[in-house]
């Protein structure tokens, strides 16, 4: 299979992908033309259809579909202008293949989670943490979901992998800082993204659901946090108003999506720790790009306002 990912300007593809997006659009001209994304586990690639009446089939976004066309450059970034295109038939794809997954091991990674979820010696705390990782069914779908639809983190495992991250950066903030509330703290760091359970839908779709476009993951996950809170008996309504602000201020601005700005030091230590993993994770992936350019530099990024390269430490993974 040729993925995505090793595509480069020139090369003629015969190949089948997952059509993520599908939308119809006119040109400056009038004439009609299909603009979609296309998607494999390594990545999408923007594509064209200019001529729609000569070999090309009905299809519909989130099918299988082959495709026969050449990839050229449009604004710095790889376009695929595809001549022919037909449904894939059952057999001749492996869904794995078209589905970005994270390179570290997830049950590894939810163990040490869940290890973090045993050291908690609030009782109170440790309870809510149990009753919501230890439920069988959150937890598969906690495992499996990602953090993003893009930006980062947007691949299988990426919601553990990031929450785990998160949720080592304030385990350090607290050692360095003493004045925090530990068990608050790393409560609010594994809880602070659980809302994106439903914000988001499951793979291969990985798009934002009707709750998720109304409401967004902080005040979803907000409300799944204060139900489990009603089912134990005794939990303290200051601890729980605290340990919402967290997750209700994770965000820091009002401009971000946050519907509070952090009011407590644990709130502001979570903000922190939640950008520096999506910024760090958003910039390594950003890099992993292939864009078209030639040499190190990788141009202008109106993520980070800035023309970006890596260092010689720097390694693609994906």
């Amino acid at each position: 299979m040729r993925y995505i990912g090793e595509l480069r300007e020139g090369d003629n593809v015969a190949e089948i992908y997952l059509c993520k997006t599908k939308n119809i659009a006119k040109t400056k001209a009038g004439k009609t033309y299909y603009s979609l994304i296309l998607q494999d586990k390594t990545g999408t690639i923007d594509t064209k259809i200019w001529e729609l009446n000569n070999g090309i089939d009905n299809f519909e976004q989130m099918d299988y579909v082959r495709v026969d066309g050449n990839v050229t450059s449009f604004q710095g970034n790889l376009q695929l202008n595809v001549r022919r295109l037909r449904r894939a038939k059952e057999g001749e794809f492996v869904p794995e293949d078209y589905i970005p997954c994270t390179e570290k091991s997830i049950d590894g990674m939810f163990k040490e989670l869940s290890g973090y979820v045993n050291k908690t010696q609030n009782i109170y705390l440790r309870q809510l943490l149990v009753a919501i990782f230890g439920d069988k069914e959150f937890a598969a779908k906690f495992k499996s979901h990602s953090a993003a639809k893009r930006v980062h983190h947007g691949f299988m495992g990426g919601l553990l992998e990031h929450t785990l991250n998160v949720t080592k950066l304030c385990d350090y903030y607290c050692s360095l800082y003493p004045d925090l509330n530990r068990d608050l703290l790393i409560t609010a760091a594994l809880c602070h993204d659980i809302g994106k359970i439903e914000e988001l839908s499951a793979f291969p779709e990985n798009d934002y659901t009707d709750g998720g476009q109304l409401l967004g993951h902080i005040v979803m996950g907000t409300i799944m946090i204060h139900d489990k809170i009603q089912k134990i008996n005794g939990f303290p309504e200051k601890l729980a108003r605290e340990l919402e602000h967290c997750i209700l201020a994770h965000h820091g601005e009002l401009e971000f999506g946050s519907p509070k700005k952090p009011a407590l030091m644990e709130a502001l230590a979570l903000n922190f720790a939640d950008n520096t993993d999506a910024k760090m994770e958003s910039f390594r992936e950003a890099l992993a790009e292939e864009n078209g350019q030639t040499g190190e530099w990788k141009g202008y990024n109106r993520l980070f306002e800035s023309n970006i390269r890596p260092t010689g430490r720097f390694e693609k993974r994906r």
